[in-house]
């Protein structure tokens, strides 16, 4: 089975996954992309009322092969 990199890219900069993990099947390395963005931006949220965060894949040829993104904005109202 592949191994897949999962870097991260918020407001702390770039976070490289050394280490990568395995997935059965693309689907499920899908799911572990998306899973992880809202506790990644929970975290981001404290300090910000707008946060951006993304999680780019790379196979282990180093190639991107999956993007997934979350955009948060909070906006007061009088």
């Amino acid at each position: 089975m592949p191994r897949y990199y999962l870097d991260l890219y918020s407001s702390d900069g770039l976070t490289v996954d050394e280490e990568g993990q395995v997935f059965e099947s693309r689907d499920r390395l899908r799911r572990e992309a998306v899973r992880i963005l809202p506790d990644i931006i929970r975290d981001e949220m404290l300090e910000d009322d707008r946060t951006a965060i993304a999680v780019k894949v790379r196979d282990d040829t180093g190639n991107h092969v999956l993007e997934a993104s979350l955009v948060i904005c909070l906006k007061w109202r009088a």
